[in-house]
């Protein structure tokens, strides 16, 4: 029997709902004919409207196509908003960064700063890989937990490559839209690259433990996001971050509020806006759906 979700650790919704850029593992939700709503909002100002998406990132080729609330917006659109340009999160500088942030300095590696249980678990499961564990000890253990993440979704068949926010990039690209992001590549590296180890050993931890059960528990999510059932969303996913209100604060509470002035400056452009952003960031008393109408917007689910 699986684990509830809601007494799973934290870096588990992390990594499936916070994170947009390509190397980082996320949630994949099934195609279902039956969806009366979709997981975007139409935010309306004094002047002008913002559409705000809740983002998946890594999706597989039966959840296209999309709902026609999500086209129709688009086509509106003449500006794609996302957590950051996936432009820039493709460019050599980009890669250059993530070797940066994700490797050990060179006179560290894995052996010594994980916890020997957690080392155990990562030479058993490399071992069931038939992968040696040589060449990724000098990789840092939240890179190594994202690419264990990310190696069982691709395994299952979902690729980043249909991700919400690819799907949206590629789409503005080829039609002559504006992009642009609210945050870089280096932030983003960041806030993982800047957890303590013994946070990172944790998360290592937890994901090699959830790995087998990790698609299965996604499953009621998958059902409530294509339902566009966001309180069904939230109480699936915010418990488990605010399991450690710390990371919490830092990975959805503190960032949402550095948006929301630059989502509030696009209702001053002449052409409206579609925005895209992890699913987390909407939901809740900290989310941004929350914060606009604090602020007096219209919010209206399409």
């Amino acid at each position: 029997m699986t684990q509830p979700l809601h007494d799973r650790a934290p870096w588990r919704r992390v990594l499936a709902t916070l994170v947009a850029t390509a190397f980082i593992a996320a949630s994949t939700f099934a195609h279902s004919a039956a969806a009366t709503r979709d997981f975007i909002w139409k935010i309306s100002g004094k002047q002008n409207v913002v559409y705000l998406v809740g983002s998946v990132h890594m999706l597989s080729k039966d959840f296209y196509p999309l709902g026609p609330a999500f086209d129709n917006a688009f086509k509106e659109s003449d500006l794609l908003v996302e957590e950051l340009d996936l432009g820039e999160a493709t460019s050599g500088d980009a890669g250059f960064a993530l070797l940066s942030h994700a490797m050990l300095p060179e006179d560290q590696s894995l052996e010594g700063v994980l916890s020997p249980a957690t080392y155990d678990q990562v030479s058993r499961h490399l071992a069931n890989l038939g992968v040696p564990i040589e060449p990724l000890k000098r990789l840092k253990p939240w890179m190594l937990a994202v690419t264990f993440e990310e190696l069982e979704w691709q395994k299952a068949g979902y690729d980043p490559d249909l991700g919400l926010d690819k799907h949206f990039y590629d789409r503005a690209q080829a039609e002559g839209k504006a992009v642009q992001g609210f945050e870089t590549a280096e932030f983003q590296l960041s806030l993982f690259d800047g957890m303590p180890m013994d946070q990172q050993d944790r998360m290592l931890a937890d994901t090699l433990k959830d790995l087998d059960t990790e698609i299965n528990n996604v499953n009621r999510m998958a059902d409530a996001w294509k339902a566009g059932d966001a309180l069904a969303v939230e109480r699936i996913v915010l418990p488990d971050l605010q399991q450690d209100p710390a990371m919490y604060k830092r990975l959805l509470v503190d960032r949402n509020h550095t948006w929301l002035p630059q989502l509030e400056a696009l209702f001053a452009r002449r052409g409206h806006a579609f925005v895209v952003v992890g699913a987390a960031h909407l939901l809740g008393p900290d989310g941004l759906l929350a914060l606009l109408k604090a602020k007096g917007y219209a919010v209206d689910q399409m």
